[in-house]
């Protein structure tokens, strides 16, 4: 599923070593919890994996493809069928409703318009009733709700959460923790989650742990 062997990552102009993982591994359908302080470039590996950016030295392998490999539009591609993305700004779009968030998943993979998997995730996660509502009308619970479910519409092999419990207390960290293992579970995916947050460690006590030391990036 996930192989990184001496991958290197640094943004021209910035102080400090960047990013630096010798070796990560991850097996289909496993988990795993990303961990460190804000600034140590959990972000930045996610984006890695995504090939969103490109590794600068060794190498990543995800879902068959070799990342640093892959020409942009490869990569775009590449994306669009095998990962789901949920940043840690949901990125949802305001002039949207909800079915429409969801869908853009669709438009931007390439992949057929599949209107009953919209409905399947609506459904799925509680959005039913919601579904011509627009972002602004949700509740900060319900927008991460459809950024999941739009994450989650092209059945991807791999979903990244990028610090999804940010700003939660405890009932709606576990609540988002056990939404999304409950989701890529059903979906067959494996689930990659970045944070500083502890509490997710201990909401997903099976997952492989990745610890990324402060002052990296």
């Amino acid at each position: 599923m996930l192989h990184i062997t001496d991958l290197v990552h640094r943004y021209p102009g910035a102080a400090g070593a960047g990013l630096t993982l010798p070796a990560f591994s991850l097996p289909a359908g496993r988990h795993a919890v990303v961990l460190g302080p804000s600034g140590c470039g959990k972000s930045t590996l996610l984006h890695l994996i995504a090939g969103i950016l490109t590794p600068q030295q060794g190498r990543l392998e995800a879902v068959g493809a070799e990342l640093g490999k892959l020409s942009p539009r490869e990569a775009d591609r590449w994306r669009g069928r095998h990962i789901g993305f949920l940043p840690q700004r949901l990125s949802l779009v305001a002039s949207l409703s909800v079915r429409e968030n969801i869908l853009l998943s669709a438009y931007a993979s390439g992949a057929a318009t599949v209107t009953t998997r919209a409905d399947e995730l609506l459904e799925a996660l509680a959005l039913s009733d919601q579904s011509r509502a627009k972002p602004h009308q949700l509740s900060q619970g319900q927008r991460q709700r459809v950024a999941l479910a739009r994450a989650l519409f092209n059945r991807p092999a791999l979903l990244l959460a990028d610090e999804p419990t940010a700003n939660l207390d405890d009932a709606s960290c576990a609540a988002a923790i056990a939404l999304m293992t409950t989701q890529a579970a059903q979906s067959g995916a494996s689930l990659i989650v970045a944070t500083h947050d502890a509490r997710v460690l201990a909401a997903m006590p099976a997952a492989s742990v990745l610890r990324l030391p402060a002052g990296e990036h």
